[in-house]
């Protein structure tokens, strides 16, 4: 329904959100619903977990902390994440998403999952 996807370049996993008017949370400005992004990064950093990990089912979120950092313009957001550890209960990882140069993320979170639960 969000228009998620995610696409393997090179060493790392890279989530997509593609643009869609649905995304819009604020028409005014436009800006895409802090939701969505949200979405994306959850969505990015459990299947990175998934990819560099051997873990046989779904991992389920314990925590997530979005930092909401600048306004997502009407356009496509990328996100890539990174899995700080996966211990044998409890993995946590590191996300960001941006629009037009991953030096300026418009959106963080960290994030732990709980494995084999």
């Amino acid at each position: 329904f969000l228009g998620l996807s995610l696409r393997l370049e090179e060493e790392f996993l890279r989530g997509e959100l593609a643009f869609a008017p649905r995304n819009i949370g604020n028409a005014a400005l436009p800006a895409l619903h802090g939701g969505t992004i949200a979405g994306l990064l959850e969505f990015t950093a459990m299947f990175e977990l998934l990819l560099r990990s051997e873990v046989a089912a779904l991992p389920k979120t314990i925590s997530i902390t979005i930092e909401y950092l600048r306004s997502g313009k009407p356009q496509t957001t990328f996100a890539q994440a990174k899995v700080v550890r996966a211990g044998r209960r409890v993995a946590p990882g590191r996300v960001e998403a941006w629009q037009d140069d991953p030096s300026r993320p418009i959106a963080a979170a960290t994030v732990q999952f709980l494995l084999g639960g």
